[in-house]
């Protein structure tokens, strides 16, 4: 009788990382030129039409390259009426909108990823939408993947080109109407 050599296989079990509130799906990219605050408010009121609970919307550019004023204009969008301060100094400012809780993060000040965990963004996913400015100083990455993300670039004193990337479902609402 012959004798086989049966291989040990070593298997390493890696962990799940952790539950997105989304299943991920294939994106989609556009580039939108805003050539003055009318058509950022045009373009706020359409990432409003589309959002629901567990969005998350990354606001990116330069200091001054209208990341507060899109934020703005999207809570406008949803009804938010009276001051709509940036939240710099208080890192979150929470709206009831109609329907939709939306809390607007501003990530500038944040020094250490880790505290973006004291700020409640994962239970404000569970229930709301976040609007996060400078999420690269600390916009979990585990949920990036189903963000719309929105770079802002300054073209000149008054005009900006978006860049946004985000799950296909985005594809129709910010191409209706939008050019």
């Amino acid at each position: 009788m012959r004798k086989e050599r049966v291989q040990s296989l070593k298997a390493r079990v890696e962990p799940l990382p952790l539950a997105s509130y989304k299943r991920p799906v294939a994106g989609f990219e556009t580039t939108v030129t805003l050539s003055d605050e009318t058509a950022t408010a045009a373009l706020g009121a359409r990432i409003a039409c589309g959002l629901m609970p567990g969005d998350a919307v990354l606001l990116k550019g330069e200091l001054g390259a209208g990341k507060t004023t899109l934020a703005r204009a999207i809570l406008r969008a949803l009804g938010v009426e009276g001051h709509v301060p940036s939240p710099t100094f208080t890192l979150v400012q929470a709206y009831q909108t109609r329907g939709l809780a939306l809390f607007h993060y501003d990530l500038y000040r944040i020094e250490n990823p880790r505290e973006v965990a004291e700020l409640g963004m994962d239970d404000a996913l569970e229930d709301g939408v976040a609007l996060v400015e400078w999420p690269e100083r600390g916009f979990p990455a585990r949920l990036a993947s189903d963000a719309l993300t929105v770079t802002l670039i300054q073209t000149d004193a008054a005009a900006r080109e978006a860049q946004i990337v985000g799950p296909a479902r985005w594809r129709h609402v910010i191409a209706g109407g939008l050019s």
